[in-house]
C-alpha cells in the first residue's frame, strides 16, 4: 500500500488520525471507539476559539470527558488566539499532543518549553499563507508539524495540492519528523500527501 512502503523507506509509521469533529458530539466516546477500531492511530480532536477561526467547536472540558472512555493518543490541534492560555487545562485533561499554530504565538520556544512541562508532546501547525520556513527553526524540538491543506476553520473544503512543496520541504530536512497534512484527504488525495512526505 503507499503510505507501507513509504514507512518503510524513511522509518516512520503512516499515522492515521481522523477528525473527531465530524462525530456525534452527542456519543463520542462511542465515536472514538469506532475509529479506534477501524484502524485509527490517533484521535484529531480540532479545537477552535471563535477568535482564531470563526468557528467554535471543542475545549479541554470535553477532552478531559473523553479520556475517561479511551487510552487513545488525542492529537489536540489548538487553533485558538492565545495557545498559551490552555496548555496548562489540555495536560490536565489529558491531552497527548498540543498543537498550535505558529501564527498565533510571538515566542514558540517557550511555548514547546510549556507543552513539554504539561506532559504532552509539542506540535506547530502552519496556516496555507505561511511559509514553511517559519517552522524550520523549532522543527527539530517537536513531535509534529502540521500542514494544513484548507484554510483551518471550516470542514468539507477541497485539499489544496500546492501545499505539498511545504511537506517535501520538511521531509527534506527532516527526515524522522512526523509530518501532519490536515484537509481536504480522502482516497483521491492521500497518495499525493503520502508521495511528498507526509506520514
Amino acid at each position: 500500500a503507499w503510505s507501507r512502503a513509504m514507512a518503510s523507506a524513511s522509518g516512520l509509521a503512516p499515522i492515521i488520525a481522523p477528525s473527531m469533529l465530524s462525530s456525534d458530539f452527542a456519543d463520542l466516546a462511542k465515536e472514538a471507539q469506532r475509529m479506534i477500531d477501524s484502524g485509527a492511530d490517533w484521535l484529531h480532536m480540532d479545537v477552535m476559539d471563535g477568535h482564531f477561526v470563526p468557528n467554535i467547536t471543542l475545549g479541554a472540558p470535553i477532552v478531559k470527558a473523553l479520556r475517561k472512555h479511551t487510552d487513545a493518543f488525542l492529537d489536540c490541534h489548538c487553533m485558538v488566539s492565545e495557545p498559551g492560555k490552555w496548555v496548562k487545562d489540555f495536560g490536565e485533561a489529558g491531552a497527548s499532543q498540543y498543537t498550535f499554530h505558529i501564527e498565533a504565538t510571538d515566542d514558540p520556544g517557550a511555548l514547546i518549553d510549556a507543552i513539554e512541562a504539561a506532559g504532552m508532546k509539542p506540535a506547530v501547525a502552519i496556516k496555507p499563507g505561511t511559509p514553511v520556513e517559519a517552522v524550520l527553526p523549532f522543527a527539530s524540538r517537536l513531535h509534529m508539524v502540521l500542514v494544513m491543506t484548507v484554510e483551518p476553520g471550516f470542514g468539507g473544503q477541497s485539499f489544496m495540492p500546492d501545499m505539498m512543496p511545504k511537506v517535501r520541504a520538511l521531509r527534506d530536512a527532516h527526515p524522522t519528523l512526523n509530518i501532519q497534512v490536515d484537509g481536504g484527504l480522502g482516497p483521491s488525495t492521500i497518495d499525493v500527501a503520502a508521495a511528498a512526505g507526509a506520514n
